[in-house]
């Protein structure tokens, strides 16, 4: 049964505002879909008599499964700012598949599945759609719902898969050494070729090796700005593999649609 954790949310644009409010659920895998689930997820509003809200991420190199009435699906790596208005009420259950670790259920390159949702049941067939219907009965019940997930993934188990485990192991570093900002300086720490890194992303996460270090260091930028609105800018864009202030300002603008010193300020600046 998967274990409730505390999160704190990474890519969630102005996460310290979403802090103060309910925070979304977040429930460990345990047994051996923990090789391949990082955790699952559930969110839930009431928002009736209220006005609309509008939540947006900068999301992880990670498939999701989702659950939720209307928009269920199967999504891939959005490669974007991934924005949601939230209204009235409502409940939604995923699973965060680690990256790299749904090309074994998949069984098909995973960039095929990038900024692309399917429905539940072209993703999986009749199984899909009736997982589905059984989960969205159990709306509100979060352990009930999550059993029904983890038996529908368990009862589709892969085989173990040493490149799954690789790119895993590969994400992973990039996530946490900020000093890789280089995908050549990833594939040499790996032992393989750039074209080799290339590919194994290509396949496996659904991004290439660069989009993968940007996203995790626009993160970091993320976080940084949010804590301290007087962050060095320069030295942050440098610390952060880029070339100058200039082309930091640009990416993040780009992605997050405002400069660092403007997001810095918060959603009120």
């Amino acid at each position: 049964m998967a274990k409730p954790v505390v999160w704190r949310p990474k890519g969630v644009v102005d996460a310290g505002a979403i802090r103060r409010e309910s925070p979304a659920g977040r429930f460990l895998p345990e047994g051996p879909l923990a090789g391949f689930v990082e955790h699952f997820w559930t969110v839930s509003w009431d928002l009736r008599g209220r006005p609309p809200l509008t939540r947006e991420t900068l999301p992880h190199p990670s498939v999701h499964l989702v659950i939720e009435a209307g928009r269920s699906g199967l999504a891939g790596v959005h490669t974007g700012r991934f924005s949601r208005v939230l209204e009235g009420r409502g409940w939604v259950l995923g699973a965060k598949f680690l990256p790299g670790c749904f090309r074994p259920f998949w069984g098909r390159p995973v960039d095929e599945l990038t900024d692309q949702v399917l429905p539940l049941g072209r993703a999986f067939g009749a199984p899909g759609e009736a997982l589905e219907a059984y989960v969205l009965r159990c709306a509100g019940d979060e352990n009930a719902a999550i059993s029904l997930v983890e038996a529908f993934l368990l009862g589709r188990l892969p085989e173990p898969d040493a490149k799954a485990a690789l790119a895993r192991s590969i994400v992973a570093r990039i996530r946490e050494d900020r000093e890789l900002t280089q995908a050549e300086a990833v594939a040499r720490e790996a032992g393989l070729s750039l074209r080799s890194l290339q590919r194994l992303f290509q396949d496996y996460v659904g991004v290439s090796p660069k989009w993968v270090i940007q996203r995790y260091r626009l993160h970091e930028a993320m976080e940084q700005l949010e804590a301290d609105q007087a962050v060095d800018l320069p030295a942050l864009a440098l610390a952060l593999g880029y070339f100058d202030q200039a082309h930091f300002t640009k990416a993040f603008k780009t992605y997050l649609g405002r400069t660092p010193a403007v997001y810095a300020k918060g959603p009120e600046g």
